[in-house]
């Protein structure tokens, strides 16, 4: 891939939909998402199970399971877009411009081979290095993610591996080809907290050291508030809100948000109940009409039910919601 001027996001989406063809008719998962990820940022994707955040990750890694298709919108990597890429291409750029990071290891490795012989492929694959040398490289990566005795350990097998140490052996592939962007999809779900906290601090010192553009994805804000630069918070296939993480997770705007931080318990104060978002992310189909969330919010106005709301900009946020619109024109 040929360098991009040294303004141009590593990532960029604009205006990504993502349908799901099917006898009863053609399911829209992804409605319309645009974001932008810099070097060496970490950007959050955050939301319920089904806000479609995985699926717009696979959307970039090229990895949509058929008959889910891109259907609408670009996606692209150091400015080049690759969404409309034949598929041989678009092979090429895994591993060598975009890395992948899994929530289950053991799926992302082969338990017949060592760690090591899986780290010297996938470098070979993607860098024009010899055998000894990028044995040599695998024996580097496997130190700089933090697993104690490399030279030993390149020798031995998935299963002699606890969860953490696997996690970090599939952080070491996705980094191996030197990767412009990662796309980590619940990384940490599967590992205790201790861990997590150890794998969180691994993506921010490589995104720190490498310059590497990271897209996290994850349903656990506390996660977000350890590792992400900015977050943008998914629901019903769209982003309701995007800016720093700073802001949105002490200042949100939009109520989904509001209801996502309220949920999560705090040290600092003492609640008697947690916040609770009533109902259940709508269905593919059985979308409402106007915005997607107004059956669950608390602060519905009769716009909400007919209008699909547009982003409106309060400093460094942005949300889309009628009601903050609504505040910002009285304001005004």
């Amino acid at each position: 891939m040929s360098a991009a001027p040294e303004n141009t996001p590593v990532l960029e989406i604009r205006n990504l939909v993502v349908e799901f063809p099917t006898r009863r008719g053609v399911l829209t998962a992804i409605r319309g998402v645009s974001l932008e990820i810099g070097c060496g940022e970490i950007l959050g994707v955050v939301g319920e199970s089904g806000a479609g955040k995985s699926l717009t990750g696979a959307a970039v890694i090229g990895l949509l399971e058929p008959p889910g298709r891109v259907a609408g919108g670009e996606i692209r990597v150091g400015g080049r877009r690759i969404d409309n890429l034949p598929r041989r291409d678009l092979m090429a750029l895994r591993g060598k411009t975009i890395g992948a990071i899994f929530q289950d290891p053991l799926t992302s490795l082969n338990p017949l081979l060592t760690v090591g012989d899986q780290l010297v492929e996938t470098i070979r694959c993607h860098l024009p290095l010899s055998r000894a040398d990028a044995a040599k490289r695998a024996i580097d990566l496997l130190g700089e993610v933090g697993i104690p005795s490399p030279e030993l350990r390149v020798q031995q097998y998935p299963h002699q591996f606890s969860g953490g140490m696997r996690q970090r052996v599939v952080i070491a592939l996705a980094l191996a080809g030197e990767p412009e962007l990662v796309v980590a999809d619940e990384p940490t779900t599967a590992l205790d907290v201790s861990i997590q906290a150890q794998i969180t601090a691994l993506l921010k010192r490589i995104c720190r050291d490498r310059g590497t553009a990271v897209m996290l994805v994850t349903h656990d804000m506390g996660v977000i508030a350890e590792t992400a630069d900015r977050v943008a918070v998914m629901y019903a296939g769209r982003i309701v809100e995007i800016g720093p993480v700073d802001e949105i997770i002490h200042r949100p705007r939009h109520p989904y948000t509001r209801g996502l931080i309220g949920s999560i318990p705090s040290l600092s104060s003492r609640h008697d109940r947690l916040v609770q978002i009533d109902g259940a992310m709508p269905r593919l189909n059985a979308m409402p009409e106007g915005c997607a969330f107004h059956p669950r919010c608390g602060s519905t106005q009769p716009l909400c039910r007919t209008s699909q709301p547009s982003f409106v900009t309060r400093g460094r946020v942005s949300a889309a919601c009628w009601r903050l619109a609504a505040e910002m024109e009285d304001a005004a």
